[in-house]
């Protein structure tokens, strides 16, 4: 990817504010000009005392599983103030859930390589044969149900931590909404298909219109799927990693 291949494109990224940063150097840096206009906000757990009592039985399982890098940092922060259970495997989903627990101070995490998400650490041999085994899901609030009945169904006994909720930003799109008039908006980068429902309801019936002819950059066919059912009819898979949306974004405009 060169210097200069965005050429001053303007780019919607619609992740949490704190976790937007990475990936608008990177479009920065390729000379396009990152919008940055969160659909989801990271809020403290409806129910903490439900984490806290799974946080104090942590000895009690045998593989903590982290779905995202904000499950990493807001989980690990709650156990920071016990000792982390020595016979404690500790699992991710993705390359950068991974990461993020590697520089939380977890070491040997079990995560899949290439494209990452529930169905590829549920592939993985650690993850087979969990007879009589207790598995702790670190999550948000909400989400999908596949993981924990594939583990269950390999025997595994698994509970939630819960330890934040998403919510849709209380936010006015009216400046966004005119520097698209204007053309200044020329792709969106959507990370969950939550973010796209949000996404939509905040441009309202203008916006949607303007959404639905742009270019929108997303990592999973999940997400790719119901951005289709919403009318979105330009959509671009790109696999997870910023680097990787970037690559893919400034591709995409080559081609163009």
């Amino acid at each position: 990817m060169s210097a200069g291949s965005l050429s001053g494109r303007g780019i919607v990224v619609t992740r949490p504010r704190e976790h937007a940063r990475e990936l608008a150097e990177r479009i920065r840096a390729a000379g396009g000009e990152p919008v940055l206009f969160p659909t989801l906000e990271i809020l403290p757990p409806a129910d903490p005392g439900a984490v806290a009592n799974i946080i104090a039985r942590l000895d009690s399982f045998q593989l903590a599983i982290f779905v995202s890098p904000t499950a990493a940092m807001l989980g690990c922060a709650m156990v920071s103030a016990r000792r982390w259970p020595d016979g404690l495997r500790v699992a991710a989903v993705g390359a950068g859930t991974a990461r993020a627990l590697e520089e939380l101070g977890r070491r040997r995490v079990i995560a899949p390589s290439g494209e990452a998400d529930s169905e590829a650490l549920a592939a993985l041999p650690e993850l087979q044969d969990l007879r009589e085994r207790a598995v702790v899901i670190f999550r948000g609030q909400g989400g999908r149900e596949w993981l924990r009945g594939t583990l269950k169904a390999r025997g595994a006994r698994v509970e939630y931590a819960e330890c934040y909720r998403r919510a849709r930003p209380d936010a006015d799109a009216g400046g966004l909404l005119a520097r698209w008039q204007r053309g200044g908006i020329e792709a969106v980068s959507i990370t969950s298909a939550e973010g796209l429902e949000n996404f939509i309801g905040m441009l309202g019936p203008t916006g949607r219109g303007y959404l639905c002819a742009t270019p929108v950059f997303v990592p999973h066919p999940r997400i790719a799927a119901a951005a289709r059912e919403l009318g979105v009819s330009r959509i671009v898979v790109t696999g997870r990693g910023d680097d990787q949306t970037v690559a893919e974004m400034s591709a995409f405009f080559a081609r163009v």
